[in-house]
């Protein structure tokens, strides 16, 4: 992929402008996931590095969305589900009982496959977050809001309709709202599921020329089905099959020297 000049964010009231320190370590210790009476994980092990991209691969049902979502324990939304083993951010173990999971959230931001702006205005939505975490001046509401929109590459196209709805963007700049929705909290690590299946090759470029430069302030983890783009747009890759980590490693490797058999024939194309 071809580096781009990063997006430039204003200065902070009163600060340096710059973005906090974010570490954002991720690592899964033989972590297994229960639905119900149903297994969908068996001792995950898998290191996600700070200020990386990492792909998650495989086929559907193979267990990478279930992996990626309970890397911010979205599945306690769900009754039944159950896990054991680690996931570390930070070296600190995200399951821990004291360990508010609205605030793990709040590190660990999402964007799911489809996007899901709120029907509000455009500065609504990115405001959301950081206007029910806190109460903030509007002239620091206003510097989040530009920031967020900035970093996620969307700041000059909507600059002069902050107003206006965002249901009226295209679907591709949506996602990209959805995106400056969660930079808005200022996370250490961003998931991604799926996140451009639905838009067209412009827009797909869009985002991974965005998520090249995030990768520079976040861990960055992403499940996709297209094996094209989790070659272009990763550091590392991990390989997903039925429910089991089979391989992980860097990115060319994987695509160009796998050392499991049935990592070759995902990626060559002979089954999924």
């Amino acid at each position: 992929m071809t580096a781009t000049a990063g997006p430039v964010a204003p200065s902070r009231p009163g600060g340096s402008g710059a973005p906090a320190a974010a570490l954002g370590a991720l690592v899964a210790k033989q972590f297994s996931f229960w639905y119900g009476e149903k297994q969908a994980l068996y001792g995950i092990d898998l290191e996600m590095r700070s200020r990386s991209i990492t792909a998650l691969i495989g086929p559907s049902g193979c267990g990478k969305s279930t992996f990626l979502r309970s890397i911010n324990r979205m599945h306690d939304l769900l009754p039944g589900t159950r896990h054991e083993g680690q996931i570390l951010l930070d070296e600190a173990d995200i399951y821990r009982s004291e360990l508010d999971p609205t605030s793990l959230r709040r590190r660990v931001g999402m964007v799911f496959q489809r996007w899901n702006c709120f029907p509000k205005s455009i500065y609504d939505n990115v405001a959301y977050g950081p206007s029910i975490n806190a109460s903030l001046p509007r002239h620091e509401m206003d510097w989040i809001v530009e920031s967020s929109l900035r970093r996620a590459a969307l700041w000059d196209e909507v600059k002069d309709r902050l107003r206006q709805s965002a249901l009226g963007l295209s679907g591709g700049q949506q996602q990209r709202l959805c995106i400056a929705r969660t930079l808005a909290n200022d996370p250490e690590v961003l998931l991604l599921d799926e996140p451009a299946s639905a838009l067209d090759p412009i827009a797909t470029q869009k985002i991974e020329e965005l998520l090249y430069e995030l990768k520079r302030e976040l861990t960055v983890v992403i499940v996709t089905h297209n094996l094209q783009q989790a070659a272009r747009a990763s550091d590392y890759t991990a390989f997903f099959y039925m429910g089991r980590l089979i391989e992980a490693g860097p990115t060319e490797r994987m695509f160009t020297a796998p050392r499991e058999e049935r990592t070759n024939s995902y990626i060559t194309g002979r089954f999924g």
